[in-house]
């Protein structure tokens, strides 16, 4: 992507807006809120008028009284209809405003290329792509009922003084103070929120990764060394937050203080004409003051509620629209031929690739200055160290060859397997299947040229038939069983009370390691691609299991190119070819027989798994 590109998308995403969604329901969010503007006035003139209710008892105006309270009840049951119709609008549509923008951010997710994933925690995808648009709509909702008790709150605060204009200057001296601390308050919040919310996606990707590990952390016993990691990620949390509400505390203590202030100065005042003569105050005015004095708090909180609220819609906008900021979140890129495999032979011609890491660095804008390390806002970012994993390597495979990588760990082997299928984007070089670069391909022909086989395959929480359909939406029964029977997994299905209809559980848990890797197979028969690559498939297996993948493989040969990336040698004895990697070099090639009989650190890497 040229400079000019990463110019507009950041353009893009800073214009970026919840708006977009809102304008699909325009009509029913403008009726939201004149719904809740003429429920706010109803409250107001219902206060009004209860206090001439008031007035009117004091005077011995009791027909009058009778009068005005019929009215106050016509006028709360209207407002409880408007009540009612605006929840209605508030629950039909948040749900459909929320499902739009959560699906066009799981379907943002889905482009993001492998080395972004890499590059973030769990809790950042999950916050932004769940609870952020939700806190959104909430927030919006949240913003239109309180300007709706303010603008009641108003009307009041307006009544009040027009019956004295002493209490009024003093009304207005309070709502001033209070607004300008509420507004000062909202300007350091933003800057804790940001912290805070940051803290809370550690928070979140921690929790993921212990209970979806639930059993190694018991069989490993890092109970205590997770509690401790634990500990240290909510102290974080802990401290966040406290600097977010105890800053939020000191400035509502102050409001609160001079609203409590201005209202015994109008109590006294109230009092002081009450005892003139002649009166300056009836009885009546007193108590209506004195009895709506909470309007005066609900004005200045309300305006600091709708700015605390404007402050998180600002931040979780932040945050789900950085999904879509290219520099930061990098999505896949891919050419505009649709090219279909007809070998599948495979070469890297001159590839070199470097891996980079960077870090997120907030900066005060103002001040130019470095705030702290990990995911902030107002940030830049900055390269904090690379290494160079591959320099002008070369090699081919040829179609409907078994073959396979083999090296020490950290060799190279699977970001091969990245860089051939996409995941990763080279530095330099041609990455080719059948002689068309993989730059050229449409999405669609580069993710049908492969079938993957992981070392911890992904199960989903469905039926074993739906797994598999999702290789193949249209596989018939013969051609899932023709799968299964190939896969070895037949034979356990059928054992099953309900077959292929069985639920599997979250991540396949209901399913042993070996039946994992079976069904992760079947659905590689089912896609029959082209190429079918097995990223140390056995490594985690017993001998059983491993012997019964082998097979498998087995099967396949001639059909499909298979790559196997192995950690046991034993394992890829009966391949084609193998390539010898060290230090993101090919050091030798040949068969399983050629490199034991003259590369001494194969022969060696070998003897010492099979001791």
């Amino acid at each position: 992507m040229n400079r000019r590109k990463i110019v507009d998308n950041k353009e893009n995403v800073k214009k970026a807006s919840i708006f977009k969604y809102l304008r699909n329901y325009k009509s029913q969010i403008c009726l939201y809120i004149v719904l809740i503007f003429i429920a706010g006035v109803c409250d107001a003139f219902m206060s009004i008028y209860l206090a001439k209710v008031i007035e009117d008892i004091t005077l011995a105006r009791y027909s009058h009284a009778l009068i005005l309270t019929v009215i106050v009840i016509g006028i709360r049951i209207f407002q409880w209809v408007c009540s009612y119709c605006t929840n209605y609008i508030y629950y039909k549509y948040s749900n459909k405003i929320m499902a739009d923008l959560n699906l066009d951010l799981a379907k943002q997710s889905f482009v993001l290329n492998s080395k972004t994933f890499d590059d973030h925690d769990t809790g950042t995808f999950v916050q932004r792509i769940v609870e952020d648009p939700a806190r959104i709509v909430d927030k919006l909702a949240g913003i239109a009922e309180k300007v709706m008790t303010i603008l009641s709150a108003a009307i009041i605060v307006v009544y009040i003084a027009t019956l004295n204009i002493w209490i009024s200057l003093i009304l207005l001296a309070i709502i001033a103070i209070g607004i300008t601390l509420e507004v000062n308050r909202v300007r350091i919040r933003r800057k804790n929120r940001y912290a805070v919310r940051s803290k809370s996606d550690d928070i979140h990707s921690l929790t993921t990764e212990i209970v979806r590990s639930e059993k190694d952390i018991k069989s490993l016993g890092l109970e205590t060394r997770l509690s401790e990691v634990s500990k240290e990620d909510y102290d974080g949390y802990r401290r966040a937050k406290n600097r977010l509400d105890l800053t939020d505390l000191k400035f509502w203590e102050t409001r609160d203080f001079v609203i409590n202030i201005g209202t015994l100065l109008m109590l006294v005042l109230g009092i002081w004409m009450l005892s003139q003569t002649p009166v300056l105050l009836t009885v009546a005015t007193f108590m209506i003051v004195y009895s709506n004095r909470d309007s005066l708090i609900t004005v200045s909180r309300g305006v600091g509620q709708i700015s605390d609220s404007i402050v998180d819609i600002r931040v979780s906008q932040s945050r789900i629209f950085s999904l879509f900021d290219e520099d930061e979140f990098v999505t896949e890129k891919f050419g505009d031929h649709h090219i279909d495999i007809k070998e599948g032979n495979v070469e890297f011609k001159n590839v070199s690739y470097t891996f980079k890491e960077y870090e997120w660095v907030a900066v005060d804008k103002e001040k130019g200055k470095r705030l702290k390390k990990k995911k902030s806002y107002n940030r830049e970012k900055r390269l904090i160290s690379k290494n160079k994993v591959f320099d002008n390597l070369s090699f081919k495979i040829h179609a409907n060859t078994t073959v396979a990588f083999v090296g020490r760990s950290g060799s190279g082997k699977t970001t091969i397997l990245n860089l051939m299928t996409k995941m990763y984007e080279t530095d330099s070089g041609e990455v080719l299947i059948d002689n068309h670069n993989i730059n050229d391909f449409d999405k669609e022909s580069l993710r049908n040229a492969f079938s993957f086989v992981n070392q911890f395959p992904y199960i989903f929480d469905m039926t074993i038939k739906e797994n598999l359909l999702l290789a193949k939406s249209d596989a018939t029964d013969e051609e899932i069983v023709e799968a299964l029977k190939k896969s070895s997994l037949y034979d356990f299905v059928l054992s099953l009370p309900k077959g292929v209809d069985t639920r599997v559980g979250e991540s396949g848990i209901k399913l042993s390691g070996g039946q994992k890797q079976r069904l992760s197979i079947a659905r590689a028969m089912l896609r029959k691609s082209k190429i079918v690559i097995f990223d140390e498939s056995t490594s985690s297996l017993d001998n059983f299991a491993q012997e019964e993948v082998k097979k498998n493989i087995d099967l396949m040969k001639g059909e499909s190119t298979i790559i196997i990336v192995a950690h046991r040698l034993s394992t890829i004895k009966n391949v084609d070819h193998i390539f010898f990697l060290d230090d993101g070099k090919i050091v030798d090639e040949g068969t399983f027989d050629e490199l034991f009989n003259r590369n001494e650190e194969f022969k060696t890497m070998f003897l010492t798994e099979n001791i």
